[in-house]
Order: structure tokens, then C-alpha cells, then sequence
């Protein structure tokens, strides 16, 4: 157990030193409890949170959420090992608590919810005089030494629902994970499973990895989940499920990533911002069996946009913000070009199955409107289970595994010439898709690059590859002529005598959007 120390004239909890390190064995068994639970209560029927939070929380404003403050001093295991814990209270959007529990020499004990852990300032004030007994706690974040040997920075968060945050060295926060996606953009709404309890696995004073369990909780499905969390430069979780049905569900979508884009290159309108790009991800990018890369950029459709990528046993997709200058977007606060990229990697075969795409009409950046994941063709029926295992890290712009020229820009426009007398019809479109990196640097301007189009409804016209002027890059465009309102899937690539030197741009266009 962990004592009640007396600190700043309260009490405050701190973990001692004294607790011998949960051996692996320990964190096995710890994790077939958890798995035993979720079992258990998906042969049983779901049974909605009723608890209620204490009357003083219930009606809480976002600036009033704000004022309540975690003290630092407070944090589990501070001063103890390089990992730190800090909490975070109930209130405003988060009125479901989950129960804590510390993990120490294999030994698991629930953590009390304490308003001496937490400063209530301003207009959180009288909060420090209420009762809050039953406040519990609405999630934590995870601190480590990334950026400096002196500071632990925050680097993860575990907060609402299922999704958790990550963010890399010299990052900060944009897309979240989540840890799974139930029937997402289908006629019956979706579900939004929710974690209900996390076990902290105190880690060796000097240890680089953390793990933390949990277990979730649905309508659908319930599951045990296991985060064995790496923070280094690119932070690293390496993620084990065990899922146990309730029901038939409809769509699993596993590995969620959710993020947001208001408008950039592909926003076929005018926008009226002072900032050319807002978006926390700019593209999906997709690795699959067949070792094909490909790029697909992100769009703020009209209305709700549904695509797949298919493929058998995928070696990886994640969302990415590849534009790393400042100049592209402009934002002193928001510092879009620091979003964090994140990738999902398979550990096990996934088997046949498709990574779904989900573009949802926003009219601004306070709205997440992408969300992709991984869909299995076997749908997950009642009284079954599926055990799944992937690591999803950050990065920044590229992945040091891919070394194929990448796409840094897709534009597109008018497919007419200006001026002339028989002007093109206004559904021509004139697209451009900028390449750099691979073997395009500094390939000479005579090299015969060609560029290979395809579209599943439509005419290509006018393929051509040109350098980019700094010679860093090239440039691909083809004008098409659409068929009439119906979209066009659009494939492209660079090749070098027959030889592939890029990644897959891939974009589907829809004649309504220019509209």
C-alpha cells in the first residue's frame, strides 16, 4: 500500500520506494483477471454507468472545468522513478468515472478519489468546499523526461470514452487513438465503447516501458486491454486486445485514429481564413501486403464520405501530418506544423478486411471529422471473441521504413486554358500531385519519369511529369473528364523505365464538391 504523506499543509498521495517491481508473470495473471472480467460481463446483459456525479460537478461550464488543476506535487510515483502519474477530476463532458487501481509488487489496490490532490481556482473555488464525495476520477496522463532529463513533459493521456493521446518529442496534441470503433457511419448510429477501469503497473525507478490495463465496456462487446507505453522520440504502445461479443456487431472497426480537417490543398472552395491550412492530419497513408504505399489526402467533403482500401493482412496505415513548416499554416496558437503523425502496425495476420476512411462535413476546426480504422470482412458475432495485437507509435512527417518518393501536395482546378474561344466545360478537372524524396533528388530534368494514371469512371487527358523547380521534386498532373455526377477513384504513380519510384496517390473525386 501506498501511505497518505503530509504535503503543502494537506494530504497528498505519494508511492514509496519501498514496493518491489511487478514481475512480468504478475502482469500476465493481472491481465487473464481483467480478460475473465470482460468475459464475464459479456455473458451478462449491459448495464448503463447510473452512478451520479456529486450535485456540485454536475453543471459545470468549460472555463470552470479549467480551474481545477491537478497539484504536481501530488503525482503518483514523483521523484520516485522516471515515470509519473497525474489525474484528472470529474465534471463538465466527463461524468462517467473510472476506477483507478496501483499496481505494486503484484498486488492491485483501488485509488481513492482525494480533492486534496487537486487546486479549484477561480471560478472553481467554491468546489474546494463542497461536497464531492463520489467524484472519482475522469482519467490520467502519463509523464516522462522526453524532451529534458530535469522535466517529466506529459506525453500520453487516457481521458473519455475510449481514446488516449499521444505526443512525440517536440510535438503537441492533435489526432487521438481510440481504443475501438463500433458501426461508424451506418444508418443505427454508432456506439462509443468506454473504458471502465485502468490498473497503473508501477514500473522500476529506472525503467523506460510502463504498462497500464483497462477494461472496456459496451452495449456490443466488453474486452481487456493491454498498453506496454515506450516514450522515446517516437513514442511507442504496443497494444493487446481480447474482445468478447455481446451481440452481432454490424462494423468493428479496430485501431481507430480521429482527427480533423477544416481545409487545405484539396478544399475544392474558397475559405475565408488568413490561414491557407487547418488541419491536424493531412492524409491516410496505407501499407499492404503487397508492400504498396499509398496516399490518400484528406477532405472537408459537403456531406458524409465513406471509402475503403481493401486488402489481405495490411503492414500498416495511420494518419499523418506531413507539412512540418510554419509557413503553411500560419497559426501562432494552434502550431498545426508540431500535430503529432501516427502509425498502426499489425502484430498478428488480420486477414481480409479493408482500412475504412470517414470524411464528415465540418464547418470549422473545433469539430474532429475524419476517423479511420481497420475493418475485418468476418463480422464479430454474439458469444464470440477476437484477440488482436498492433503497436502504434508517433512520428513526424515520414516513416523511416518508406523510401519511395511521397506526396507532399495534391491541387487541383479548372481543367480549361484561360481565353480561349471553345473553352473546356467547367466538370474538366485539372489535378497536380507534387512528389519529393526517394530517388527524385536531385534526378536530373532529362530523366524520363513517367507518370501512370488510372480512374475507374472518366477520361484521362494531357499525363505529364515535370521537376519542380528546386529540384528536390516533380511534378505529376492529368486533366479528367468526369462522368457525369458519378465519383472517380483515381490512382497515380511515378515510374523511372518502368520502375516504381513513388508512393500510390489515391483520391476519389466527387463532381459535387466544385460546386
Amino acid at each position: 500500500m501506498s501511505p497518505i504523506l503530509p504535503t503543502m499543509g494537506v494530504a497528498l498521495l505519494m508511492l514509496c520506494g519501498s514496493a518491489q517491481a511487478t514481475t512480468e508473470d504478475e502482469v500476465a495473471a493481472l491481465f487473464d483477471r481483467v480478460t475473465e472480467r470482460a468475459q464475464t460481463l459479456a455473458d451478462d446483459e449491459y448495464r448503463e454507468d447510473s452512478g451520479e456525479l456529486p450535485a456540485a460537478l454536475r453543471d459545470l461550464d468549460y472555463d470552470t472545468y479549467r480551474q481545477i488543476r491537478f497539484r504536481p506535487e501530488a503525482a503518483l510515483w514523483r521523484d520516485e522513478a522516471l515515470f509519473s502519474v497525474q489525474l484528472f477530476h470529474t465534471g463538465f463532458l466527463f461524468d462517467a468515472p473510472v476506477q483507478l487501481h496501483v499496481v505494486e509488487d503484484g498486488e492491485s489496490q483501488p485509488l481513492a478519489f482525494d480533492p486534496a490532490r487537486f487546486r479549484y481556482d477561480d471560478a472553481a473555488a467554491p468546489l474546494a468546499d463542497a461536497d464531492l464525495d463520489g467524484a472519482g476520477h475522469a482519467g490520467f496522463r502519463l509523464h516522462y523526461p522526453l524532451n529534458g532529463a530535469e522535466y517529466h513533459d506529459e506525453f500520453a493521456v487516457f481521458l473519455g470514452a475510449s481514446y488516449f493521446r499521444l505526443v512525440g518529442r517536440d510535438q503537441g496534441y492533435g489526432l487521438s487513438a481510440r481504443g475501438l470503433a463500433i458501426d461508424v457511419a451506418t444508418s443505427g448510429g454508432e456506439e462509443f465503447p468506454a473504458f471502465r477501469e485502468f490498473w497503473l503497473v508501477e514500473p522500476d525507478p529506472d525503467a523506460t516501458r510502463m504498462t497500464v490495463l483497462a477494461l472496456l465496456d459496451s452495449p456490443s462487446l466488453a474486452g481487456a486491454y493491454r498498453f506496454d507505453i515506450v516514450p522515446r522520440k517516437n513514442v511507442e504502445v504496443t497494444v493487446e486486445k481480447r474482445l468478447f461479443a455481446r451481440r452481432d456487431v454490424e462494423k468493428l472497426g479496430v485501431a481507430p485514429l480521429t482527427s480533423m480537417f477544416a481545409h487545405g490543398d484539396t478544399t475544392p472552395r474558397p475559405v475565408d481564413d488568413y490561414r491557407p491550412h487547418v488541419h491536424d492530419s493531412e492524409g491516410l497513408l496505407m501499407h499492404t501486403a503487397g508492400s504498396e504505399w499509398i496516399w490518400r489526402p484528406l477532405n472537408n467533403p459537403r456531406e458524409l464520405r465513406v471509402t475503403s482500401l481493401r486488402d489481405d493482412g495490411p503492414r500498416g496505415f495511420g494518419l499523418v501530418q506531413r507539412n512540418r513548416d510554419f509557413d503553411h499554416y500560419l497559426d501562432l496558437e494552434a502550431r498545426y506544423e508540431r500535430r503529432p503523425s501516427l502509425w498502426v502496425e499489425p502484430l498478428d495476420d488480420w486477414g481480409p478486411g479493408g482500412v475504412e476512411l470517414v470524411e464528415l462535413p465540418a464547418p470549422d476546426e473545433t469539430h474532429d471529422n475524419i476517423v479511420t480504422y481497420w475493418v475485418a470482412e468476418a463480422p464479430l458475432r454474439e458469444g464470440e471473441s477476437r484477440t488482436l495485437r498492433y503497436r502504434i507509435r508517433t512520428f513526424d512527417a515520414n516513416l523511416p521504413e518508406q523510401h519511395l518518393a511521397r506526396v507532399v501536395r495534391t491541387r487541383q482546378g479548372w481543367g480549361g486554358v484561360p481565353g480561349r474561344a471553345d473553352p473546356a466545360p467547367a466538370s474538366r478537372r485539372h489535378f497536380m500531385v507534387d512528389f519529393r524524396g526517394g530517388e527524385l533528388e536531385g534526378l536530373a530534368a532529362d530523366q524520363p519519369v513517367t507518370v501512370n494514371v488510372e480512374a475507374n469512371r472518366g477520361e484521362v487527358r494531357h499525363r505529364q511529369a515535370q521537376p519542380l523547380p528546386d529540384g528536390s521534386g516533380w511534378r505529376a498532373s492529368f486533366r479528367l473528364d468526369p462522368d457525369g455526377e458519378r465519383p472517380a477513384d483515381l490512382r497515380l504513380h511515378l515510374s523511372l523505365r518502368d520502375r516504381v519510384i513513388s508512393e500510390t496517390w489515391n483520391h476519389v473525386w466527387y463532381p459535387s464538391e466544385s460546386r
